[in-house]
């Protein structure tokens, strides 16, 4: 019946001019959804692009292998590539087990009056607007001051108060977006709420779970200003966690602000690592989602 109706339609005048504007006015919104795509990606793709070619130049197998060196003498960063390392991965065990545990509690078990998931909701939004040197300063006085000593333990620990109320939100929005059908569906099979949560929710919530904790760790790899007050520096290698460590973040903000400018080179290929770092380990992670599930 359609068919035959436009079929009747197609030499009615007004309905051609009816199709014709409703046509113009879908190609205008896609062309305009094309040039917001466009202004959104394009300071993206400015910063990757002059990093690149500002940073590309002083980047070779040295810069991960070496120590730094005096000015004049060729060196690298491999001190500070191991550090970042180190202090973020210590950091993600620390704040994304945590993270995801309280957001489970927040969305599957905590009443929606509770007072107490309220209390943790306010806690961890006013976390998340805290500025980072802030947390820097809470966790010197924590752990620095405590400990008499600057550490790769104390640097985790600031860089995981960071990254955990981005894990919490992002992973508490991810399960509420799972269809109740998902709860329903578990619940009708015999399941208790431990086995429904952790067998059907957040295998359903997956892909958002792990989305959020990318972008704590991406947030965590790029900190300088915590490490400024917690892991400090150093200029050789070391792997105890109870003793001053280099980063990548920390000794580009040296090298950027030296007057040299050898440093300055090296400073740029510091801020290319990091972008490529956190590129390669986004889209490494989503490609490995994608192919195993």
């Amino acid at each position: 019946m359609m068919t035959l109706a436009a079929e009747s339609l197609k030499g009615d005048p007004t309905f051609l001019k009816h199709v014709q504007r409703r046509n113009w006015v879908s190609l205008a919104l896609t062309s305009l959804g094309w040039v917001l795509t466009v202004a959104a990606l394009f300071p993206l793709f400015s910063v990757l692009l002059y990093v690149t070619i500002q940073g590309l130049p002083s980047l070779s197998l040295d810069f991960f292998t070496k120590l730094p060196a005096p000015v004049g003498e060729q060196g690298g960063m491999g001190n500070a590539v191991l550090g970042t390392l180190e202090m973020v991965s210590l950091a993600s065990l620390f704040s994304v087990p945590i993270g995801i545990l309280i957001a489970t509690y927040l969305s599957e078990l905590a009443a929606p009056q509770s007072k107490i998931a309220f209390v943790i909701r306010l806690g961890t939004d006013t976390l998340a607007g805290v500025p980072s040197i802030v947390v820097g300063v809470f966790a010197y006085a924590l752990l620095v001051f405590t400990t008499k000593t600057f550490s790769a333990l104390a640097g985790s620990g600031a860089l995981a108060i960071i990254m955990l109320p981005l894990v919490i939100r992002t992973t508490e929005e991810s399960l509420k977006l799972v269809p109740d059908s998902y709860r329903d569906g578990a619940y009708s099979l015999g399941a208790n709420r431990f086995q429904a949560i952790f067998g059907v929710i957040l295998p359903a919530a997956r892909n958002g779970v792990i989305t959020g904790a990318l972008l704590a760790v991406s947030r965590a790899a790029g900190e300088t200003a915590p490490l400024l007050f917690t892991a400090l520096n150093n200029q050789y290698w070391n792997v105890e966690l109870n003793q001053p460590m280099a980063s990548l973040t920390v000794q580009l903000f040296t090298y950027a602000i030296s007057p040299y400018e050898e440093k300055h080179a090296q400073a740029w290929a510091a801020a290319l690592v990091l972008i490529l770092f956190v590129l390669v380990f986004n889209v490494g992670v989503r490609f490995l989602l994608r192919s195993k599930f």
